[in-house]
């Protein structure tokens, strides 16, 4: 029988009790007072880059004072717009608003202050010291600039008490170094017992970066007595704060949540199938639930890793995803997402299957964190089949910020493994079982019959003598009954897996036309040509090679337009040519793909092909588009081309579309009276108020240096493409 790891029997991370803060005799000198005054210190440049922060919201010139109504009154209530609002408005309008502000905001909340702490310094203090009380670490960056005495006791008691307010309070330190020590003084020895155990804790850190005798100098400014007093503090053994560890002390391993009933999962057993006794299951979830602490308790991951090992791999998913389930039934309580972290150790392809669908729902009800939880958690289970879950979830969910957490965990797969992006994505593709032809024979018995693919990866069925059949037809009493039930199911799966993949794909190919990407010949022969699936559209585009082009034939040959065999060098560099690259040329392809009755499977041949007018080119606006009143829907439209909505403003309203451009600048077209966030029927019609470029996105437009003709042919193409399809002007 295998022996269980030592580590599933008894755990070694046990606690040992730290000794409570010392204070048995401690140093006095009572009457002290901290300087009254307020002082702030920048870094060089500092200042420059809080104030270069993006401001949430926009504003006309016309529209200033009623903003300003509005924020006196309370119906600009949206905290972010209020600082967006005080950071841009005119300085007789946000300065004295500025002064009475006390933001109510829980959240990260320092980068919408530090565009109005730079503008406003000692102004915004009084707002910044009311806010980053909620939320030290998030927010209290805010006052690192601010030298006081009630921000030095603020941060004397973030580190001390919390591991999250001591990297905020020692960042403060750091900065203001011995500055500090003549407002922390007269509480390390005044009577108070709390305030003079957190004020000498911020001595100490002090005299350890710069050395006893400037902290004791700098406390001179008290008095020689008050100097000695610090010297002596600081000669006695210290004791460790709440927020830290006594030397060589473990935090207490976590306590099995009550929504863990260990007896009813269904335990992993060991490799010679041996369950795992009780006693081991609590102990494996005790090392799950430390896991996200792992830095804590050392020697967990190995140990961690090698317990798992030792378990028979096929127990391990149904575990994991029943310890999930029990966390989901006790309402995903946040401190305990451990239960879904546990599933990148955990999971299997069954696992990816089922919690796809869970991680696209999440952020619509409130759960966008869980959401950037579960993608991670893809990401660790890493199989093809957990990588194809991230990149639909990265092209497709309807959440920008979950998009773009899953591509970042994509990218940063594909660099781990050496490849762009778009390699990997070429590498998730899925071949669906299919013959290498791309063909699937389905075998009936008696009969048979082949599945091929239309333009848009629809299967469709021919029988043995090649008749195209409406559809497959269900078993028969002639055939037999086990292969045709069985043929029959798996057309009926294959149907429903490819409408899965079938969009993605075409859109995969569009953008790689638009952008220009290049695959070498090595790529395009392996994961285009040679792709049982991807073939059937491959074989339906124009490609490149080089400057010269080419089609694939049914045979996976290649030929030019004058259908002459073509050779592709080893050292080609092969792409999907746009319109405007094929010039001349089109019409020819055009002509051919007619003759063969080939459909594309998007527009290529048949795409339309826009270019600035002379007087655009030089120009940062488009006129012809603007002024313009389209439906609702079809400004939501563009998302699918690569368009983003601006960000909400008063009420939640969107005010512009954007898109950005390979230049570094953005098309931004202004709408009127916006997007509801939520409620997109409450405005169903938009007035397109301006079409312009510039270097980044807003309600209005931004003078800048960039224009139209900066755009290479086919940028111009596609952007002026979206704007006649947004907004029906004819070319």
């Amino acid at each position: 029988m295998t022996s269980l790891p030592p580590v599933l029997v008894e755990l070694p991370w046990r606690a040992a009790p730290g000794p409570a803060p010392a204070d048995d005799d401690p140093v006095l000198l009572p009457g002290l007072e901290p300087p009254a005054d307020r002082r702030i210190a920048w870094q060089e440049g500092e200042r420059e880059r809080w104030r270069a922060t993006r401001a949430y919201g926009a504003w006309g010139s016309d529209e200033w004072e009623e903003a300003a109504a509005k924020f006196r009154d309370g119906r600009m209530d949206y905290e972010p717009t209020r600082a967006g609002f005080l950071a841009q408005a005119p300085e007789h309008l946000a300065r004295p608003l500025a002064a009475g502000w006390r933001p109510r905001a829980a959240h990260n909340f320092a980068h919408s202050l530090m565009p109005v702490v730079a503008r406003f310094e000692q102004d915004a203090r009084d707002a910044a010291l009311h806010v980053a009380g909620a939320n030290p670490y998030g927010t209290g960056r805010a006052l690192l600039p601010f030298l006081d005495v009630e921000v030095a006791r603020r941060m004397a008691d973030w580190r001390y008490r919390t591991v999250s307010g001591r990297k905020v309070g020692d960042a403060w330190l750091d900065r203001h170094g011995p500055a500090a020590v003549p407002y922390l003084v007269p509480d390390a020895l005044a009577k108070p017992r709390v305030p003079r155990l957190k004020a000498v804790a911020a001595l100490r850190y002090l005299a350890a970066a710069h050395g006893v005798g400037p902290v004791v100098e700098a406390a001179r400014v008290h008095g020689d007595r008050a100097a000695d007093a610090v010297a002596e503090v600081l000669a006695r053994p210290s004791t460790p704060m709440p927020s830290e560890p006594a030397p060589g002390a473990l935090p207490d391993p976590p306590r099995l949540p009550r929504w863990i009933e260990a007896g009813a999962l269904p335990a992993p057993f060991l490799r010679d199938g041996a369950p795992l006794p009780p006693d081991a299951v609590r102990n494996l979830l005790t090392m799950l639930a430390m896991a996200r602490r792992g830095e804590a308790f050392p020697g967990l991951a190995r140990a961690l890793d090698g317990a798992l090992a030792a378990c028979a791999p096929e127990s391990l998913p149904p575990f994991g995803w029943a310890v999930f389930e029990a966390w989901r039934a006790a309402g995903m309580p946040g401190r305990e997402s451990w239960a879904l972290e546990a599933l990148g150790r955990l999971g299997d392809d069954d696992v990816v299957r089922r919690l796809r669908p869970l991680v696209e729902q999440w952020p619509g009800q409130s759960g966008h964190h869980r959401a950037v939880q579960g993608v991670g958690v893809l990401a660790e289970i890493g199989t093809d089949a957990a990588l194809a879950a991230l990149h639909r979830i990265a092209a497709r969910s309807r959440y920008r910020g979950l998009r773009e957490n899953a591509g970042r965990a994509l990218a940063d797969v594909a660099k781990a493994r050496g490849l762009t992006a778009d390699q990997l994505a070429d590498r998730l593709v899925p071949d669906l079982g299919l013959d290498a032809d791309g063909s699937l024979t389905l075998d009936y018995g008696p009969r048979r019959f082949t599945v091929g693919f239309d333009e848009q990866l629809k299967p469709f069925v021919r029988d043995e003598s090649g008749k195209l059949r409406k559809s497959l037809p269900k078993p028969g009493v002639k055939d037999d009954e086990t292969l045709a039930t069985a043929a029959y199911q798996r057309f009926a799966a294959l149907r429903k897996d490819v409408r899965a993949v079938a969009t993605e794909q075409v859109r995969r190919l569009e953008t790689a036309m638009v952008t220009g990407r290049r695959w070498t010949e090595a790529e395009f022969t392996a994961f285009v040509v040679g792709h049982p699936l991807l073939r059937h559209l491959a074989r339906r585009l124009v490609w490149s090679a080089d400057g010269t082009a080419f089609r694939i034939a049914e045979d996976g040959t290649f030929a030019d337009v004058d259908d002459a065999p073509f050779v592709l060098a080893e050292s080609a560099a092969v792409g999907l040519p746009h319109p405007v690259e094929l010039g001349a040329a089109r019409p020819a392809w055009a002509d051919l793909f007619a003759d063969y009755e080939i459909t594309q499977p998007f527009p290529q041949l048949g795409r339309p092909v826009h270019a600035f007018t002379a007087e655009e080119a030089t120009a940062a606006r488009l006129p012809r588009f603007e002024g313009a009143t389209v439906p609702t829907g079809r400004v939501l439209g563009l998302e699918r081309r690569g368009w983003r909505r601006g960000a909400p403003q008063d009420n939640g309203v969107q005010h512009w579309v954007w898109r950005a451009l390979p230049t570094g600048a953005v098309a931004v077209v202004g709408l009127a009276p916006g997007v509801a966030m939520g409620a997109i029927d409450v405005f169903p019609e938009q007035r397109t108020t301006a079409v312009w470029i510039g270097d980044r996105p807003d309600r209005t437009p931004v003078p800048g240096a960039a224009r139209f003709g900066d755009l290479d042919a086919v940028t111009a193409a596609e952007l002026l493409a979206d704007l006649v399809e947004l907004t029906a002007v004819d070319l």
